[in-house]
């Protein structure tokens, strides 16, 4: 069990945790059926499965932006029944204030939990050098590309000091290469920073490129398929026989996933 400072950090438990949607007052759709998962501190986890599995709502679930239906989520021993600081949240959507600049959309965060200017600024430079957009500081999202957006996600939500980073298909909308390139160094970003991240992904190569471990959900209703240790030594190589076998036998399981929709 990990500690940071004293004091349990950064571990994540999914204890029973069902979620139901309903629609004009009947229940209408079970999206997540008794997940249980340990998260241990520090780790990086990627989440795949059919399309309409769960995922996302499990990612929200634990960030506290939804509520489950029965069930319980732990983060560094305290239960969540709403938002906090120690979660940060990175959708696909840049999700950006168009009429702040980058350092004005990092140091939000910390302003809001009353973090003086100057001392958010000075924070915020170490962020932006990070994901390398020092230069960039006093750019307009409009004015950035897809992947300087995104960037400038991460490290808004890096900003907060959160224990766990949440990432919901945070590259799904770019190209390719810009895509690998992030990968890279959102890896860099994770051992520098010894965050957890729980990252949601469609793509097998991003997971099996990314993950200390995969959890496979199944089709709908989302419940745990399988949890796949990725014993990869880092950095990967994507055209290695160990990568391309352990992708293939998930991309397996996600087609008979896909079948049973």
């Amino acid at each position: 069990m990990a500690y940071r400072n004293g004091d349990l950090m950064g571990r994540v438990s999914v204890r029973g945790v069902s979620r139901r949607f309903v629609k004009n007052g009947v229940s209408h759709t079970l999206a997540l059926e008794n997940i249980d998962l340990e998260i241990e501190d520090k780790e990086f986890v990627c989440f795949i499965g059919p399309s309409g599995c769960g995922k996302t709502t499990l990612l929200r679930i634990i960030s506290g932006l939804d509520t489950p239906d029965g069930g319980d989520v732990f983060v560094s021993n305290e239960k969540i029944t709403s938002p906090g600081p120690k979660r940060g949240m990175v959708f696909q959507e840049y999700s950006l204030f168009p009429w702040k600049t980058v350092m004005n959309n990092v140091i939000f965060g910390p302003l809001m939990r009353g973090v003086k200017k100057e001392k958010a600024m000075e924070e915020a430079e170490k962020y932006l050098d990070l994901v390398e957009l020092t230069q960039f500081k006093d750019s307009y999202p409009h004015e950035l590309s897809g992947g300087m957006k995104q960037r400038v996600a991460i490290a808004r939500a890096l900003a907060n000091e959160p224990e766990v980073l949440l990432m919901d298909e945070p590259f799904g909308s770019l190209d390719a290469q810009t895509r690998n390139s992030l990968q890279c160094e959102l890896l860099k970003i994770w051992q520098k920073k010894h965050l957890t991240i729980l990252f949601v992904t469609h793509s097998v190569d991003e997971a099996v490129f990314l993950a200390d471990r995969i959890v496979m959900l199944t089709a709908r209703p989302g419940r745990i398929k399988e949890i796949t240790v990725v014993d990869i030594p880092r950095p990967r190589n994507r055209t290695s026989m160990e990568f391309n076998q352990l992708r293939n036998h998930l991309l397996k399981i996600l087609a008979e996933e896909q079948e049973n929709k």
